[in-house]
């Protein structure tokens, strides 16, 4: 049920649209960054992360098109061990 879910929620933030998204980044980066116990800076840090997520996905979408076109090997490639990510104030 808990995967389905996820799905359901997948399938509507891939039909988003990225640049319309990108105008909502700023107010939900200030939202997040204003802590309060509250269950609206809760979905304010969460809508922040899928606005992210949605602009690299697109971002390493959009490179493995360019480089199948080329003809070339991707660029992306994961390391493994952890990821390197950074912390968002």
């Amino acid at each position: 049920m808990l995967e389905a879910t996820l799905d359901k929620i997948a399938e509507k933030i891939i039909s988003l649209d990225e640049a319309s998204l990108t105008g909502l980044w700023e107010k939900y980066k200030n939202k997040m960054e204003t802590f309060e116990t509250s269950k609206e800076w809760e979905k304010s840090v969460i809508i922040f992360f899928i606005i992210n997520s949605v602009r690299v996905k697109n971002h390493i979408f959009n490179e493995q098109i360019l480089h199948q076109q080329k003809k070339q090997e991707p660029t992306v490639k994961f390391p493994p061990g952890k990821p390197d990510l950074k912390l968002v104030k």
